[in-house]
């Protein structure tokens, strides 16, 4: 048990939504919530509880915010995850997620309780998800390290991001091969083994990623 309150900043997109999760917290004894401003002049564990629709630009950009040199625990209420969405907001360090039509007070307080102790809380179809596509994840990432090394599960290996460097620079895959001093087929093997791991489209969707998570 914890034997102090929780300190909680509430988060969503719209204000209806976020006022009905504050009223499922507001009146737990062991919950203060509080402004997002005010989080980091209290003591105890901290936790913000977000409420998301689907986990698209806007709620990766403030996941980020959230957790950026933080020391605050995410517990995620969505209405909907697709198997790359849940690997990201894993890869992200979100604790806890509850699906919204199942927040019911006492989850919500549990999960809230389970993410300032550390810990983790999935529903039970998303833990077999889960397990599904690190599998499955694992399986390329083995069948990649032919190209020069283990990649790692999440996040990219630095040949990953010389190359992507390269290709955002205009390279084509022969102007890269000569570059690093791949062959070909490596070069390829190197995006191919990258874009099955992070479930990313094409070559320009590889060059976004890697711009916008900062690997280049």
């Amino acid at each position: 048990m914890l034997t102090k309150r929780v300190t909680v900043t509430v988060h969503a997109s719209d204000p209806l939504s976020r006022a009905g999760l504050i009223s499922h917290l507001r009146h737990q004894p062991t919950v203060d919530v509080v402004p997002d401003q005010d989080d980091g002049n209290r003591d105890g564990p901290a936790v913000a509880v977000m409420l998301a629709e689907r986990i698209d630009e806007p709620t990766t950009a403030e996941l980020r915010r959230l957790l950026r040199g933080r020391d605050q625990r995410v517990v995620l209420v969505a209405r909907e995850l697709r198997e790359p969405d849940l690997l990201a907001v894993v890869e992200y360090g979100v604790r806890a997620i509850i699906w919204r039509h199942q927040a019911t007070e006492q989850r919500l307080l549990s999960a809230v309780h389970s993410a300032a102790r550390g810990e983790g809380e999935l529903p039970p179809d998303l833990v077999s998800r889960l397990l599904n596509q690190v599998g499955r994840l694992q399986r390329a990432t083995t069948a990649g390290a032919a190209t020069g090394g283990a990649a790692p599960l999440f996040g990219m290996a630095p040949r990953e991001v010389d190359v992507l460097r390269l290709l955002a620079e205009g390279l084509d895959t022969r102007q890269i091969s000569e570059k690093l001093a791949y062959s070909e087929r490596t070069v390829k093997n190197i995006l191919h083994a990258l874009m099955t791991r992070l479930q990313l489209t094409n070559r320009a969707h590889a060059v976004a990623y890697a711009l916008r998570e900062g690997y280049i």
